[in-house]
């Protein structure tokens, strides 16, 4: 019996999940896959993690390409700095679909990741672009909107950008 739970979860993890739950509530707690189910409840907190440094970076990232490009040099057509922070956008566009698609199960929890991640960024975004900027161009809190300006799905949309 024990052999047949394990090969689901390495062969059909969504069908080993939706079979759990369904042991689980029908009450046959004996029948349950404890090890693994002890597994990926301990690794979910990791993966959360993960997602929400990945969105951190992300939107401190695209806060910075807006920011440069509509405020400090909306006339140039790719400022010098914003380069590499393309390919950090791409990147962490990148990291964020493969987790969530090796994790279909964290989808529930982007908006609340989200909303975790973007004070974060904010933060960061402000501190890295104070760095650069002229004494009176510093930025503020109020320099980013107190919310982040952009849905999920703009955000790893491949070719979008603010």
């Amino acid at each position: 019996m024990q052999n047949s739970k394990n090969n689901l979860y390495e062969t059909d993890r969504y069908q080993w999940i939706e079979q759990q739950k369904e042991k689980f509530r029908n009450g046959q707690y004996d029948q349950l896959d404890i090890d693994n189910l002890f597994w990926e409840i301990e690794s979910m907190g990791s993966e959360l993690g993960a997602l929400e440094h990945r969105l951190t970076t992300l939107i401190q990232h695209l806060l910075k390409y807006d920011y440069q490009q509509r405020v400090l040099n909306p006339v140039m057509p790719e400022p010098y700095n914003c380069r590499d922070w393309l390919g950090t956008i791409s990147r962490n566009r990148l990291a964020i679909s493969k987790l969530i698609q090796k994790n279909p199960h964290i989808k529930p929890q982007i908006d609340e990741q989200l909303a975790e991640a973007y004070p974060d960024a904010k933060k960061l975004a402000i501190e890295d672009m104070n760095r650069y900027v002229q004494p009176h161009q510093r930025l503020t809190a109020k320099s980013f909107p107190s919310a982040c300006p952009w849905t999920f799905g703009q955000m790893v949309q491949e070719d979008w950008l603010p």
